[in-house]
């Protein structure tokens, strides 16, 4: 076999992974509303939802069981990097100071959507009854709570309930007090970044099954509530996600104004995480995305692995827009009016209670249900915007990837830790490069 035949699978073109989710998310609808339109028993349709949402339940579980492990040796590893404590407090202020004005802007987009589009009033759908409820719990969201939720009990249980802020204390703490030790500690860096190789490499096998659950995630949604439900709520989903799409360009022009024309360099790299956290309505699913677009983008792992777990926690856009947008669609259903100062003072409150949505299972929903609890507004008003929960809660997810992942390149500038274009496209190659190495079948023995 000549050289040229050996080597030429390696240059082989595959389909980039970006259109085969994009295909899986037409095909899963298309299922799904096969499955709608023949089982019109509802019972029946969310059975079968359940055996499709399988992969998808799998998949999601599989990224789970990474994040932890992933969050706490790329984040310990790059805080041992920084050096030292002062260097790692400054890269924590500057990225906080990006995830409160970016906060700050979301959850005010959102007020001035629902003031100006008005998208509860006049409804024309029935209205849930006053005193019904939505079986949320609400006490969780409390300054102590808050408090008392952000530092871990033990790690060993933090890892175990996958509390992504516990875990990011902890290892905060850890990686500081390893850089401290200086050489004492190099053994121990080079041991977990050995480990946080592993988890990537682990991660990269689960992620080959990303275009089969956003199949399923999307037949399995589309199965139950079928798309006639979109159109019920048409001028509700309509606002919201011409919302999302401002809060895009909003996100995108911040970006533009620190990193120029490259901003958008960085979002072409970002699509496939962009669609995966979109499909599955989940941000976690697009982590280990994020942070291999955010290397081949020129961000240095010690900056990404520091701001990406930490924006988790802090930085959810999307979510944070949804807050103010669907507290006010609720009120407008009801014919409540608040009055501006009403409104300013619920931005601020959310602004708080908003801070202790990770981790908490339909987050956004259960920060609402406190905030209407606080103001008078029914309860009962969520049961409305249920059923369409899963669709908006697929652009809060996308939303908060494109938020972390512009965070994350901003941070990187200011701290001098973005490589220039060449390199990091020079990078880019290596890192393709070692992909399509590893990729290759090992060689088979000769046998004499």
């Amino acid at each position: 076999m000549s050289a040229t035949s050996a080597t030429k699978p390696v240059g082989k073109k595959k389909m980039p992974a970006a259109y085969l989710i994009l295909g899986a998310m037409v095909l899963g609808i298309f299922v799904g509303w096969m499955v709608f339109a023949n089982f019109p028993d509802k019972n029946a349709a969310k059975e079968i939802a359940g055996y499709i949402s399988i992969m998808s339940d799998v998949f999601l579980r599989l990224i789970k069981m990474l994040i932890g492990p992933l969050v706490f040796s790329t984040l310990v590893v790059g805080i041992a990097h920084m050096g030292d404590a002062a260097s790692v407090g400054r890269v924590f202020l500057k990225a906080m100071a990006w995830f409160v004005t970016a906060s700050l802007v979301s959850l005010i987009l959102g007020l001035i959507l629902a003031n100006v589009l008005q998208p509860g009033k006049d409804l024309g759908l029935p209205l849930p009854d006053i005193g019904a409820s939505a079986n949320l719990a609400t006490g969780k969201f409390t300054l102590k709570e808050f408090v008392n939720h952000l530092i871990p009990k033990s790690f060993a249980e933090a890892m175990a309930n996958n509390e992504i802020l516990q875990i990011v204390v902890f290892s905060m703490f850890f990686g500081v007090a390893l850089a401290a030790l200086g050489e004492k500690g190099k053994t121990l860096v080079s041991a977990i970044d050995e480990l946080s190789h592993v988890m990537l490499k682990i991660t990269g096998y689960v992620m080959k099954l990303a275009p089969l659950a956003v199949f399923a995630a999307m037949a399995a949604t589309v199965a139950v509530n079928g798309l006639g439900i979109l159109l019920k709520f048409a001028v509700f989903m309509g606002d919201f996600y011409l919302g999302l799409f401002l809060l895009w360009s909003l996100l995108v022009g911040a970006g533009f104004v620190f990193l120029g024309p490259r901003i958008f360099k960085l979002i072409v790299l970002i699509k496939e995480a962009f669609m995966l956290s979109f499909a599955t309505a989940s941000s976690e699913a697009a982590y280990p995305k994020i942070l291999d677009a955010l290397d081949r983008f020129g961000v240095k792992r010690k900056i990404s692995s520091f701001v990406m777990p930490m924006g988790y926690s802090f930085n959810l856009d999307g979510s944070m827009m949804y807050c103010t947008f669907a507290t006010l669609f609720i009120a407008q259903a009801y014919d409540i009016h608040l009055p501006l100062s009403t409104q300013i003072t619920m931005l601020l409150i959310l602004m708080l209670t908003s801070k202790g949505m990770a981790g908490v299972p339909r987050a956004s929903l259960v920060v609402i249900a406190a905030t209407l609890n606080q103001f008078n507004i029914p309860e009962a008003g969520l049961l409305l915007i249920l059923g369409v929960d899963t669709f908006l809660d697929m652009g809060r997810s996308a939303t908060n990837a494109v938020g972390n992942s512009i965070a994350s390149a901003v941070v990187a500038k200011w701290e001098g830790e973005l490589l220039p274009e060449d390199e990091a496209a020079a990078h880019a190659l290596k890192l393709d490069a070692e992909a399509a190495r590893e990729a290759q079948p090992l060689p088979t023995p000769d046998v004499a």
